[in-house]
């Protein structure tokens, strides 16, 4: 039996399984971008691993936490705006 969590991505509610990165339950939300740029582009999960810092999200009120290194949290609050 696959064990699953409840997280909020944009004030949306989403089951996610356990283990699911943030980039990954932001993705599975329909969301394309996970942040603007300074210049107002759209910004969106680059490399996957933490480099790129493309993946920037606030998290649980944390702004600019890399979303492809945090793992969901039971009740987490994700944002992309």
């Amino acid at each position: 039996m696959r064990e699953e969590i409840e997280v909020s991505v944009n004030g949306r509610l989403f089951v996610v399984p356990v283990g699911t990165t943030v980039a990954v339950a932001v993705l599975l939300a329909g969301e394309t971008a996970f942040r603007t740029s300074i210049t107002g582009q759209p910004r969106s999960s680059l490399c996957g691993i933490g480099i790129c810092f493309e993946c920037r999200v606030t998290i649980d009120h944390h702004p600019h936490q890399r979303a492809c290194h945090r793992l969901c949290q039971p009740g987490m609050e994700i944002l992309t705006r």
